[in-house]
């Protein structure tokens, strides 16, 4: 049998990154980036052009059977009804919703939201800035005739959908489709009974919603899932069953994407469809379900019950995988779904390597001579504290909060007790996070620091002392991009391949001094 090629695409808060892999082993082929512009709102277009770029850097589309689409989540993309992005997408870092948040819990009340959909609504969350647009820009609300996320509107394109002047199959809003991971991120959708809660869209929003057919008349709940890869632009086949008259057949409802099962493709390209840059994804293509960029680390590090990762990109994450359900009063911790069908308890805070890059940009040096900074001064860094919360936060759900130094004395007051307080700071704000999603029930056998912090040897040396526990670093890659991949071999395939990553141990050194006098100052 020849070698069947799948590529696994990572669109970040940064940038798109592209990986190509052999479907049976994992190998990487060739592998493609560029870049996305800084800000919390983005006009999609730049994320369209950047899957061409970054395609193109590649090497292309040609020779691959499967690609599927791993994204930032929580985005807000709205679409008018002739396809066209409504404004700028408010991405999963704008706080400007941070008060639509609030009143929203105000509404219904925290126990509620956590039953209803797994999380407690904070400014990051789809539905918050749904209710900002409401609110704020009530003309721009009235134009809305779908609602996407990142990953679904790029699968979109890349299906070729999009305004009829742009694309070969025009504005079809009923051809969106998501995957679990990502819809369970957009408060309005339930990761336990797996369906949207059509009341929580509207009280958003304003408005009913309706599920995307995809070509089925009716179709309204995230059941509308059904293998089907028959080409995009041909009507469907879906044992789905008509739902009974009521506002979702509204004419002012909103489309939300058809939730698509894990192993299913949202469908296989009918025609060649022209990327940005010119490169070209061939008739034939099988574009996969896609999922959020957390499950698709998840799915790319192949984690599994017992396994915790502790994420360090621009954003923190702290997330495992569980076979059962995680429901958090608190809020701290969201149960979101994973890319597999379990799910993915997760908590997120705003500041990570970001905190890095001000304090090493303060002191005139990169993220591996800040390191080296840091270790020149002692656990605890003399009792010098950073509460890293200089974008405000949200875990703990302070939109507002800034960063704070605190313990400053002529001893500490230096260049190495800053570099050390940045690293201990990023890491405790992550191990309270750590602690959160353990008090859910979830059990750590196995803590996996990733991302491009992860790389530095002072951030995990630091890292065993402030967790207290082995640190496994698994080798460098694009994990978000590979869990992609190997969703879109599982979409070709029927099978969900297993690749193998190799790690390096951190042993534990544990200073529980260190995370003891984080709490007393950021409490």
């Amino acid at each position: 049998m020849s070698q069947q090629l799948v590529a696994g695409v990572d669109s970040s808060t940064q940038s798109c990154k592209v990986t190509i892999r052999d479907a049976a082993t994992g190998a990487v082929v060739r592998e493609g980036r560029a870049s996305h512009p800084d800000g919390t709102s983005v006009d999609p277009r730049h994320w369209w052009d950047a899957l061409g770029a970054a395609v193109a850097d590649a090497g292309g589309l040609d020779d691959v059977d499967a690609v599927a689409i791993a994204g930032q989540q929580h985005g807000l993309v709205a679409l008018d009804a002739d396809g066209r992005v409504v404004r700028d997408a408010l991405l999963w870092n704008d706080v400007r919703s941070a008060d639509a948040a609030a009143q929203m819990v105000e509404e219904l009340g925290r126990e509620a939201w956590v039953a209803r959909t797994g999380l407690v609504p904070v400014a990051s969350f789809t539905g918050t800035k749904l209710r900002w647009l409401r609110d704020a820009e009530p003309e721009n609300a009235a134009s809305v005739a779908a609602v996407a996320l990142p990953h679904d509107w790029l699968s979109w394109r890349l299906r070729g959908h999009g305004p009829a002047d742009e694309s070969p199959l025009g504005p079809d809003l009923d051809a969106l489709a998501t995957d679990a991971s990502d819809a369970s991120g957009t408060a309005h959708w339930d990761p336990v009974r797996r369906e949207y809660d059509p009341e929580l869209f509207e009280l958003a929003l304003g408005r009913p919603m309706r599920v995307a057919s995809d070509g089925v008349s009716g179709a309204s709940s995230a059941q509308s899932s059904v293998r089907n890869q028959v080409p995009d632009g041909e009507p469907r086949k879906s044992a789905v069953q008509s739902p009974e008259p009521g506002s979702a057949g509204s004419s002012d409802a909103v489309v939300v994407p058809r939730v698509v099962a894990p192993d299913e493709a949202m469908g296989t390209l009918s025609t060649d469809v022209e990327l940005p840059g010119g490169a070209v994804a061939r008739s034939g293509l099988v574009v996969g379900a896609g999922l959020g960029d957390n499950a698709g680390a998840a799915l790319g590090l192949g984690l599994g019950p017992g396994d915790v990762a502790v994420s360090l990109g621009t954003s923190g994450t702290v997330f495992g995988v569980s076979d059962a359900e995680v429901r958090d009063p608190s809020g701290t911790v969201a149960g979101f779904a994973d890319g597999t069908g379990s799910r993915l308890p997760i908590v997120t805070t705003l500041n990570a390597a970001r905190v890095l890059e001000v304090i090493g940009g303060l002191l005139g040096v990169d993220h591996g001579e800040l390191g080296e900074l840091a270790l020149q001064a002692p656990a605890g860094a003399d009792g010098l504290v950073l509460v890293p919360y200089f974008v405000g936060e949200r875990t703990p759900n302070r939109p507002d909060a800034t960063a704070s130094l605190l313990g400053m004395t002529p001893a500490t007051t230096d260049r190495a007790h800053l570099a050390r307080a940045a690293v201990e700071g990023m890491l405790c704000a992550l191990a309270d996070g750590l602690a959160a999603v353990q008090d859910t029930g979830v059990t750590v056998e196995r803590l996996l620091l990733i991302g491009g912090a992860a790389r530095n040897p002072a951030v995990r040396t630091v890292a065993a002392q402030v967790f207290g526990r082995d640190v496994l670093v698994p080798e460098p890659g694009e994990y978000v991009a590979a869990g992609a991949a190997k969703q879109a071999a599982w979409a070709l395939t029927g099978a969900l391949p297993t690749w193998d990553t190799a790690t390096t141990t951190v042993p534990s050194d544990p200073h529980p001094d260190v995370l003891e006098q984080y709490r007393a100052v950021a409490r």
